[in-house]
């Protein structure tokens, strides 16, 4: 297996601390809102990762931290005029629902920011002590940039580069306008800690360092997050790290993909910022997590009504190939055929999570089910078993066929499943009657309202067209 390591910039040979094992620190949410498009790109590309090392035998310790203690956090509270415990739970909450509806498993721990203050204390202390950080006569405490030698080594930048070619905070109570605050002394009536600075709240960059080294060791395997933390947080993460434990922080760096709507970076001044629930209220959430999974994790992904309808007519054909089909394991017969799919979808998931050609090999599955179902439904049981087990390693196909390709996209439907079922029992007996132009009416009527029917020996089923 290789694994494109940010910090080396080229694909690596993947190899665990420990044989079997995989520790990951994925860095979460900051919780004072509903969870975006671009937290759902992270959570579904690191599930991705995580269902497939797990596919592949390892025991993986992932951990995905939330920071419930933050500037942006006190502000809404404020704003909202309800306490920051009441706010934090009311966004966990939500994110959990948002993460579940996506097919997003838990990860294994999920610590919060609050719960490890002692920690992070702990950590400053041993950075003040090591003369990596000092403490200003504001009460704040900040890290010292240049002390550390390989500071910039993730996003290959230079010091003297950041200080002439970046907007940097002034701030007369840093020793370098780089320095980066640790602790923030809180101001009257703010939520705060005691520590030996006064009372105060942690920095944002410490409480990843505190949490992952607290839950991993001080070196791991694994560190991801999305393309916006490589500078300054993961950056500033390594240099808080190995200057406190004096080793290597982490072993691979991953980050994922953007995500882009329209082919417009996404942001709320440009009026095209989207909520994972607000998606979701519109589109079938199998359907969205199928867009965010059909790119590569490391690649920007488009978010349109375009991609969307792409992404709902690929899962259709996957849906449709198992639609009729008794799934069972493959037979001695035909299991050097089921095996060949599991040996490419495999090569394409070890060349670093290599989605897009995974999904390709589920789509020649797909393609050899439906040549199999008249001829040979011995085999197409059992390719299809093959698919689903291979669809269940990106999360998707989480549905029966029927309940996908007819109730997930009837809320895009001017007409009920009643009204459907009524308007097919009348074409049937119109046929029975001979009266084939009334027949083919409904059919025509049906249609236009967006429901195909389909006809065999068994009867008619329907299913939604997902062009309409």
């Amino acid at each position: 297996m290789h694994i494109y390591n940010t910090l080396t910039r080229r694909k690596e040979p993947f190899t665990p601390l420990v044989k079997g094992k995989v520790s990951m620190y994925v860095c979460g949410m900051t919780v004072y809102d509903y969870c975006h498009l671009g937290h759902a790109r992270v959570m579904v590309a690191f599930d991705v990762i995580t269902r497939y090392l797990r596919e592949r035998g390892y025991d993986v310790n992932y951990v995905r931290n939330i920071t419930d203690i933050d500037d942006k956090i006190l502000k809404r509270a404020d704003e909202n005029n309800e306490s920051i415990s009441a706010l934090t739970e009311r966004m966990i909450e939500a994110m959990h629902e948002d993460e579940a509806r996506l097919y997003v498993l838990p990860p294994s721990h999920e610590p919060r920011a609050t719960g490890h203050v002692d920690n992070i204390i702990s950590m400053i202390e041993t950075l003040v002590e090591k003369g990596y950080a000092y403490s200003a006569d504001n009460g704040d405490v900040y890290y010292r940039v240049r002390r550390f030698a390989d500071y910039g080594k993730l996003n290959n930048r230079q010091l003297d580069d950041m200080r002439s070619g970046a907007r940097v905070d002034v701030d007369v109570h840093k020793e370098d306008p780089l320095d980066f605050v640790l602790w923030k002394a809180a101001k009257p009536g703010e939520a705060h800690w005691h520590s030996p600075w006064g009372n105060g709240r942690p920095g944002w960059h410490i409480e990843c360092s505190a949490m992952s080294t607290c839950c991993l060791g001080d070196t791991f395997d694994i560190h991801g997050g999305g393309p916006d933390l490589t500078f300054p947080h993961h950056e500033n993460e390594i240099a808080q790290s190995e200057a406190a434990t004096g080793k290597p922080y982490v072993n691979t760096w991953m980050h994922a993909g953007a995500v882009r709507v329209d082919q417009e970076k996404m942001s709320k001044s440009l009026g095209n910022f989207f909520t994972i629930r607000e998606v979701l209220t519109e589109h079938d959430p199998e359907v969205v997590r199928y867009l965010l999974v059909a790119s590569h994790y490391r690649s920007a992904i488009n978010y349109s009504q375009d991609s969307l309808l792409e992404a709902r007519k690929s899962l259709t054909r996957l849906y449709t190939a198992l639609e009729g089909v008794e799934i069972c394991p493959p037979s001695t017969a035909n299991n050097q055929g089921v095996a060949a799919y599991r040996e490419r979808f495999t090569a394409a998931m070890d060349d670093d999570f290599n989605t897009p050609d995974a999904l390709a090999v589920m789509f020649d599955l797909a393609r050899d089910i439906n040549r199999a179902k008249q001829e040979t439904p011995e085999k197409a049981s059992s390719l299809a078993a093959e698919l689903r087990e291979l669809a269940s390693v990106l999360g998707l196909l989480q549905q029966s066929p029927d309940a996908f390709l007819k109730g997930s996209q009837q809320q895009n439907l001017a007409i009920s499943e009643s009204a459907i079922n009524d308007k097919i029992a009348q074409r049937q007996a119109a046929k029975a009657n001979k009266d084939f132009a009334q027949a083919d009416a409904i059919r025509d009527e049906l249609a236009a309202q967006g429901v195909i029917l389909k006809d065999s020996r068994e009867g008619t089923t329907w299913v939604v067209d997902t062009s309409h």
